[in-house]
């Protein structure tokens, strides 16, 4: 590894990297739902996959038990990289310069945060049988489909702006195996932080958190 090629750290790496697969797995067979029974904004005529919407589901549901693990990490030793307390003012008073483009993709990251937390809500709240009845109309399916729009979007951008700031070797500096000494178990609970590093933090966090909750609970009261 060059000295010019950014490292991340072991967890951020093995984190991200599984949230990464199971979005995109997600994203491929949610589609491939809706160019079975949806298609009102165009279709791909795919061909027929025997119980997508299981896939799709089992899918989603590995990504809600690994969300709020990635989410802690984020929040606890990632911070730097999602929104600060000048991140606003930064993205209004230093248009064009470095900071604002790193203002700009620590909003994207948070943002991220908070639409994969949408997705896990509506996502669990919808029920199977509404698609195969043409039932579209479900406000927990347009949610769902507002929420994946938003983490498509942003994930396009998070791209964007990694390539805009750090170009190739920023980008694929999280699929580089290489381990350094210091980066071992032992070290990654010694670096974690209690409390976030400023209040807004606090708020994104709380909301992702609970969102998460309410994702694993509302089902509970929802099928009685």
């Amino acid at each position: 590894m060059t000295k010019t090629t950014p490292y991340q750290p072991v967890l951020l790496r093995l984190l991200h990297n599984a949230i990464a697969l199971l979005i995109f797995a997600a994203l491929i067979t949610g589609f491939m739902v809706y160019d079975r029974f949806d298609k009102r904004f165009g279709t791909l005529s795919l061909p027929e996959i025997p119980d997508v919407i299981g896939i799709h589901g089992t899918i989603s549901l590995t990504f809600l038990i690994l969300l709020p693990i990635f989410a802690l990490y984020c929040f606890h030793l990632g911070d730097r990289r999602l929104v600060q307390a000048k991140t606003l003012s930064q993205l209004t008073t230093e248009a064009g310069k470095p900071i604002w483009w790193i203002s700009l993709q620590r909003l994207v990251n948070t943002l991220i945060l908070l639409s994969a937390t949408l997705a896990v809500i509506t996502g669990r709240m919808m029920q199977e049988i509404w698609l195969p009845n043409k039932d579209l109309t479900q406000a927990w399916y347009s949610g769902h489909l507002f929420a994946w729009a938003l983490m498509i979007v942003s994930i396009a951008t998070h791209l964007l702006m990694h390539a805009k700031i750090g170009g190739w070797t920023l980008l694929l500096s999280i699929y580089n195996w290489k381990v350094r000494a210091e980066d071992m178990p032992q070290e990654w609970f010694e670096r974690i932080k209690i409390k976030p590093s400023s209040s807004i933090l606090l708020v994104f966090e709380a909301l992702v958190l609970i969102g998460i909750a309410i994702a694993f609970v509302m089902p509970l009261f929802a099928s009685k």
